[in-house]
């Protein structure tokens, strides 16, 4: 059994509904050069594997009827770092990656460069506003965290402590410069997070923040 990753133009799509329609209309299609320059690209990559280390459940990748979209299945212990080399190749192309497992599209349109850490998920290289609002209503047990970290020390974080109550930090800095609060509601959790990661403070200023003791 594989993962898939979908890669896909940006702006074509908003919801998992209109990703399966945009796929449909590409069947047939034929592949375009940005396609096709990808699909090379991870081909090459993989190639320099040995076998037992390949990150393509199938290969080559490319050549086929599907237009300005690409699956790319790999195994499932490859998942992160197929997803890792997704983002640098397909960001720069202005190319989205869609998760159908999770049903995740993850567009680069309008992305703040961070590092984001999903307690469930792994690692990712930017957020965007869609993100940080799909990303915190599912936070879920075992790990429902969430971490948005801008330079070592500096970073923002949430913890889900139950269905609509949230812990949220944040550090800019030294542990004297760490602080804590309590927050109702992923979309209030979200949006402060999101302010954070596009510095504007005036929502989170308003909040009674204690500082922690660390």
């Amino acid at each position: 059994m594989s993962y898939d990753h979908v890669l896909l133009p940006s702006g074509v799509a908003s919801t998992p509904a209109e990703v399966d329609a945009y796929l449909a209309t590409q069947q047939g299609q034929p592949e375009t050069a940005d396609i096709a320059a990808l699909a090379q690209e991870l081909n090459a990559r993989n190639d320099e594997l040995p076998e037992s280390d390949s990150f393509l459940s199938v290969s080559p990748l490319g050549g086929a009827a599907t237009g300005a979209a690409l699956q790319v299945p790999s195994p499932y212990d490859a998942i992160g770092f197929v997803r890792e080399l997704l983002f640098r190749l397909a960001t720069p192309r202005d190319y989205a990656i869609y998760d159908p497992q999770l049903t995740w599209l993850i567009d680069p349109a309008g992305h703040i460069p961070v590092t984001v850490t999903h307690g469930g998920a792994g690692e990712f290289p930017y957020l965007t506003e869609t993100l940080a609002t799909t990303w915190v209503r599912e936070l879920a047990d075992p790990n429902p965290y969430l971490i948005v970290e801008r330079a070592s020390e500096v970073y923002i974080q949430t913890y889900r402590e139950s269905a609509d109550d949230y812990t949220v930090e944040y550090r800019d800095g030294g542990p004297e410069r760490h602080f804590a609060a309590r927050v109702t509601g992923p979309d209030a959790v979200a949006d402060l997070i999101w302010d954070w990661t596009r510095q504007d403070r005036t929502r989170l200023d308003r909040l009674p923040w204690e500082r922690m003791e660390l």
